[in-house]
């Protein structure tokens, strides 16, 4: 008989709510975090809003040498870590280091850390040929995002299965669905799973600007991220991570222990069809949440929101939209669909995870979060996407769908633990 896995703790730091708790309140309340750029001088860019984290490591029990030594992504994936642990009641010395593993999705990295780095040992530019004598002694950990597993490994003492998923805007997706694969196959009995990612920065806001992928909605940082909207013109780029306790559903009813969700199915696919580009029809997305329907062996009629990918973009919304008929039918028109990105932005890697820690929490409350923004219908997106305002909802089984540049489309499904 297959394990059913279950998550029975929480952790997560997003813009405007810094621990789970707080991400909440800003998502049943409807609040948008997106504003003007603060971490650094914004005014060359095509697009100067995002949706940046109020997150102090000093606060949340981060030592100066761990301020030193990590980037600001694996900060928040160390702290998110802790938060998850200490909610889901286990007791970190207590557990078989071995049986326990470390799941981290990132799509960039420690973006943060290289681009200051590199100003820094290029005198801001200016040499050609850099001098390494000037970086900060860990600079190798920036290289190499397999940092972010060790750090979240050594923090909790997890010395089982240790790895980082990097498949772009799915990453957070797909590093709960491995971690779920573990637990299911009997490799680990606990996984600490999640993503991470930092990425406001001058190299990413310049790389998004040559694609025009992110707003120019400047003047209006508030009401600048408009999923499905007639007048969406992009993404606003945003941080932030969510880490999870996993745990095989058996132990955790055994130590009595609070669950939010049973993982019940999960898929994804690659359409290899472009780098950026999609498909009108959404052919690969419903092929990804047939299969996470058919794992979860649950039926399109069963799902009662739908959590969406739900960018911005003229082409990801319509992508979506096509989908979720093609996969659900005409139930596609009866369940509500929202997006919190018009709420905390696009966190790249790491908004999958955020969305799993959405979809978990409105399970526990029987409340759908609003799309922020959404004003002007779009014809070409005419589903329930519960515009403005939260709506309480029975949400027994829920969808989480993903989409990343690559071509990467993840699904998965979360259902109440009964």
């Amino acid at each position: 008989m297959q394990r059913r896995v279950v998550i029975s703790g929480i952790g997560v730091i997003a813009p405007g709510g810094v621990g789970a708790k707080e991400f909440w309140a800003l998502l049943s309340a409807g609040r948008t975090a997106t504003r003007t750029i603060t971490f650094f001088d914004p005014s060359p860019f095509r697009s100067r809003v995002a949706a940046e984290a109020d997150f102090d490591p000093e606060l949340h029990g981060l030592s100066p040498q761990e301020i030193r030594r990590m980037d600001r992504a694996a900060q928040f994936a160390v702290v998110t870590s802790a938060e998850a642990l200490a909610d889901s009641g286990l007791d970190p010395a207590g557990l078989d280091p071995y049986r326990t593993g470390v799941t981290v999705g990132s799509a960039v990295g420690a973006t943060m850390g290289l681009d200051q780095e590199y100003r820094v040992v290029s005198d801001g530019g200016r040499l050609d040929v850099v001098d390494h004598a000037y970086a900060v002694p860990h600079l190798y950990n920036y290289f190499v995002p397999s940092s972010f597993a060790s750090e979240v490994a050594r923090s909790v003492g997890a010395e089982g299965p240790a790895v980082v998923i990097s498949t772009g805007c799915t990453s957070g997706l797909d590093a709960v669905g491995h971690a779920v694969e573990l637990i299911r196959e009997g490799s680990a009995d606990i996984m600490i799973a999640g993503a991470t990612d930092a990425p406001i920065s001058p190299i990413t806001v310049a790389c998004f600007d040559a694609i025009k992928a992110t707003t120019a909605r400047n003047d209006d940082p508030e009401h600048a991220s408009r999923p499905f909207d007639r007048t969406r013109d992009g993404f606003v780029l945003g941080e932030g991570a969510a880490m999870f306790v996993l745990e095989d559903y058996e132990r955790a009813k055994a130590r009595g222990a609070h669950t939010y969700a049973e993982i019940a199915g999960f898929a994804t696919r690659c359409n290899a069809f472009h780098m950026t580009g999609l498909r009108p029809d959404g052919r690969e997305m419903a092929e990804a949440i047939r299969a996470a329907l058919a794992d979860a062996r649950t039926a399109e009629d069963q799902i009662d929101y739908i959590n969406a990918h739900g960018s911005g973009t003229k082409q990801n919304d319509r992508h979506e939209t096509a989908a979720f008929k093609r996969s659900l039918g005409d139930h596609a028109h009866r369940v509500p669909v929202s997006s919190i990105k018009s709420m905390i932005g696009h966190s790249l890697g790491a908004i999958g995870s955020v969305e799993v820690a959405a979809c978990a929490l409105a399970i526990e409350h029987n409340l759908v979060p609003p799309t922020a923004n959404l004003t002007e219908a779009d014809p070409e997106c005419d589903l329930d996407y519960v515009p403005h305002e939260s709506r309480t909802w029975p949400t027994d089984t829920v969808l989480t769908v993903g989409s990343g540049f690559g071509g990467f489309q993840s699904a998965m499904v979360l259902r109440r633990v009964t």
